[in-house]
């Protein structure tokens, strides 16, 4: 054929006609490969041996012309919304040529060679009909066809559809009307020497490519909301690396499966505390608590109190403060723990008067070297009995008084009851009575409990007694 070298061309002009626009958003090229017919009959047109528009649009036998073999091949780009732009380039043969008028036979002509190139902008109605794999579409365009030495531009209007086997492979059926502009001129035996409007329908394979999909997930970009991490396609894309069905944006724990109650983190002992912040993940235990038990309910989670079987307060370790001396004042507030007392006197013992009185008699016994400070050995009972009795009254305070008779003069007798006084004061204190529970004071002649003018009386008034401080 003697124009082949113009099909060429306009495939070489298809294949490399990178503004070209089609399909759809994922899969944004489109190259279609098929056959063609060109019929020239049913159209409307001027020639006699054409019929009504329509007319007969299907007697393929009597009307088509069929090149046998791929004779048309397309690539096209989508635009957006719905619409694509398309370039096509066929080849075919042409041995029909109508009918003659009244007769119904077929025009024969000698195997004019037809080549065609063509552009139309076409609209998807699948978003339309709400449907994945069937998609009519309507199209608009123009072209330029030859038939021999004749060529002419053509006006183009195309119904076509697409039958989708899969996301990227389609069945094409297409049929188009190309009204020519040339005008009508008589030649060679009642044929023409000009390019007759005619339609041409075509068949064939789509394959649909160019979708970017970046992370290799096959969840295009354009769908994919993690477009650079590989994901899933329930998920638009994004990954769910634990598997728990929530995506790792959304999900607190995204290498552990949990539930959608705790943002994707486990929850481990059940006890409506999320792991990351259960302090005893595998222990059931209390919100309040960051999820640790509690088994004594005294407010101290059991890894934190000293007692975790036994109430008791915080302030104590979470155990219950003691009261090692029965006296019913707690340790903590019983200044006197070890020894029993009374409420009243802050756990400690009281000391009664028949206390004071046993005290005072021993005092009483304390001997002096005569006109001295200084205590006589056989004394040292009596004070060992005194220090016994003040340290079953640990937190009792006491005053050491001294006293004398009115024999010499007062103001040697004051000084002689103060250092009797502290003598004894001393003694106690090296034995182990608190210096700060005792206290020494000298009355010299002052306080007589007994008559100065009998020895008896004398003797009575020679004393040292150990008083509470009340």
């Amino acid at each position: 054929m003697k124009h082949l070298s113009r099909f060429l061309v306009a495939s070489l002009l298809v294949l490399g006609l990178s503004t070209a626009n089609a399909q759809d958003e994922n899969n944004p090229w489109a190259v279609s490969i098929g056959i063609n017919a060109v019929d020239i009959f049913p159209t409307g047109g001027d020639l006699t041996n054409q019929g009504e528009i329509f007319d007969e649009y299907f007697n393929a036998s009597d009307h088509w012309n069929i090149l046998p073999s791929v004779s048309k091949l397309s690539v096209g780009r989508y635009i957006g919304d719905g619409f694509s732009f398309t370039v096509a380039g066929s080849v075919n043969k042409i041995e029909k040529f109508g009918e003659l008028p009244n007769s119904g036979e077929t025009v024969k002509v000698d195997d004019l060679s037809y080549y065609a190139a063509d552009g139309k902008i076409s609209y998807s109605l699948k978003n339309a009909l709400n449907t994945k794999w069937f998609e009519p579409y309507l199209g608009v365009g123009g072209g330029y066809t030859w038939i021999d030495e004749v060529g002419a531009g053509t006006l183009n209007g195309s119904l076509g559809f697409n039958f989708w086997l899969t996301e990227n492979l389609a069945f094409n059926i297409q049929s188009t009307y190309k009204h020519v502009f040339e005008e009508y001129a008589n030649s060679n035996g009642g044929f023409v020497d000009y390019i007759p409007t005619h339609f041409q329908h075509s068949a064939g394979l789509t394959f649909a490519f160019g979708g970017k999909d970046t992370d290799g997930d096959g969840v295009y970009d354009k769908d994919d909301e993690c477009p650079d991490v590989p994901g899933l396609a329930e998920f638009k894309g994004c990954p769910d690396t634990d598997g728990d069905g929530i995506t790792d944006a959304k999900d607190d724990c995204p290498d552990t499966a949990g539930t959608a109650e705790f943002n994707g983190c486990p929850d481990t002992d059940g006890d409506g505390v999320p792991d990351p912040k259960d302090d005893c993940p595998t222990e059931a235990g209390l919100p309040a608590l960051n999820g640790c038990p509690d088994a004594d309910g005294d407010g101290i989670a059991d890894g934190k109190d000293g007692c975790p079987n036994e109430a008791g307060p915080a302030a104590n370790n979470g155990c219950p403060f003691k009261d090692k001396d029965g006296d019913g004042v707690l340790d903590k507030d019983d200044n006197c723990p070890d020894v029993a007392g009374t409420v009243a006197n802050n756990g400690c013992p009281e000391v009664t008067e028949e206390v004071q009185k046993t005290l005072n008699s021993y005092a009483k016994t304390i001997l002096f070297d005569s006109g001295k400070s200084s205590i006589k050995a056989e004394s040292n009972k009596a004070l060992g009995d005194i220090i016994a009795i003040l340290k079953e009254y640990p937190t009792a305070k006491f005053t050491v008084e001294g006293h004398t008779d009115s024999a010499g003069a007062a103001k040697s007798n004051q000084r002689l009851s103060d250092s009797r006084a502290n003598a004894v004061k001393n003694y106690l204190t090296d034995n182990g009575i608190d210096q700060f529970r005792l206290s020494a004071v000298g009355y010299g002649e002052d306080r007589p409990i007994a008559s100065n003018k009998t020895r008896a009386g004398r003797a009575q008034n020679r004393r040292v007694e150990i008083n509470l401080v009340k």
